[in-house]
């Protein structure tokens, strides 16, 4: 039987996923879940409470390489102007995945609200309220995306920079350097506050998400994945370098070390500017590529060491984890909007039944199932099972 690794297409060259996207896309799903469902013990254990970067810029940096294959070869192989109506054929998909994602929320906040049964009021936890004060100003700035929440930020990001990307392909035609320089000119904007956009009509604040800054990390996978930039060496000295960056990283991020050594707090203080999360600081950058290395070091060409070894129980459950995480990262914006929802359902189920650890470990494990059964479900609509002939 062939392994779930060994069942996928190898190189990115020829238009297919690499496994190792897939698998590190697929467990940034899962983390995402568990970051986004109020109330979860487990955050304290996840990747952001480590280091300065976290699953957002897995989401983004897989992202880039899957764009890369998905619309890299349109761009290269048809014409500029068939990527372009690729990539606008994206946009508008993850736009009108943006708009449901907010109406199905903000219409489950509402009508947990109107039961009367919870104290707490979940409009309000989003901070809603302003929508549904004044639905007539907000609708306009929801559809022209000038009223953004909190909760509700990634997608945008993510949208924005898939727009940039037939100007970048374009630069990238002329001279990939051009496109690497363009690409950094604009983050440097958005670190020095020249390049950002509004949030809320009613007040100065920015997208959390600046797809200014965050684009830099997307292209870097995108310009990976096409080749644009070569892979790093496989080097044990690299290898120990990023070892070195992300245990370093560990003091000033993990607040049990801070609390434990407030003397840190002034230094973390003073290097705020290099991790800031909204513009994607500098040290953010540096902490996930050295984590990106580490994971591509460990997973071995085309993601040979991600295969289970021998026949035993271990290996069987882990292949079958495997083939699960997988299908998760094949179907991630799907799996991404999903998760957004059942996040906040399982906080009012938290609300409800309290948060002993196996109600916790009981939320968590559902909202893992979902995502996977997700994942099948939009795969199977995305094969076009009633194209195939009977019998076939």
């Amino acid at each position: 039987m062939k392994s779930a690794v060994q069942a996928q297409p190898a190189l990115a060259a020829s238009g297919v996923r690499d496994p190792r996207l897939d698998f590190y896309r697929g467990l940034a799903m899962f983390i995402i879940l568990i970051a986004h469902t109020p109330g979860n013990f487990l955050t304290l254990w996840i990747p952001a409470r480590f280091g300065f970067s976290d699953a957002t810029e897995i989401f983004v940096f897989c992202s880039g390489m899957a764009s890369a294959i998905a619309f890299g070869k349109v761009f290269a192989e048809r014409s500029w102007w068939l990527g372009t109506a690729r990539v606008s054929f994206r946009v508008w998909q993850v736009y009108w995945a943006h708009i449901g994602l907010f109406f199905t929320i903000a219409m489950l906040m509402a009508a947990l609200n109107a039961t009367g049964l919870f104290e707490k009021n979940y409009i309000a936890s989003l901070n809603l309220q302003h929508f549904f004060k004044n639905p007539e100003q907000q609708l306009i700035g929801l559809m022209t995306l000038t009223y953004v929440p909190n909760y509700f930020d990634i997608l945008p990001m993510y949208l924005v920079i898939l727009a940039m990307m037939p100007f970048m392909a374009a630069m990238a035609q002329v001279n990939v350097w051009l496109m690497v320089s363009a690409s950094l000119a604009i983050w440097l904007g958005a670190q020095l506050e020249y390049l950002s956009l509004p949030a809320e009509p009613w007040s100065d604040r920015e997208w959390f998400f600046n797809p200014f800054g965050w684009q830099l990390v997307f292209f870097t996978g995108f310009a990976l994945m096409r080749g644009w930039i070569p892979a790093p060496p496989r080097d044990k000295r690299l290898m120990w370098l990023c070892v070195a960056i992300v245990l370093l990283s560990v003091p000033l991020a993990y607040f049990r070390a801070l609390n434990a050594f407030p003397e840190l707090k002034p230094l973390r203080a003073e290097i705020s500017f290099f991790i800031e999360k909204s513009d994607f600081g500098l040290f953010r950058y540096i902490h996930f590529l050295a984590l990106a290395y580490l994971g591509w070091f460990v997973a071995g060409e085309k993601g040979r060491n991600l295969v289970a070894q021998g026949t035993g129980l271990a290996a069987r459950v882990w292949q079958q984890a495997l083939t699960l995480i997988l299908k998760v990262g094949q179907q991630s914006l799907a799996v991404f909007v999903v998760s957004m929802v059942i996040a906040r359902l399982i906080g009012v189920g938290f609300d409800t039944f309290g948060r002993d650890i196996w109600i916790v470990w009981t939320g968590n494990l559902i909202g893992f199932a979902i995502l996977i059964a997700v994942a099948y479900i939009a795969g199977w609509f995305k094969s076009h099972p009633w194209r195939k002939q009977r019998g076939k």
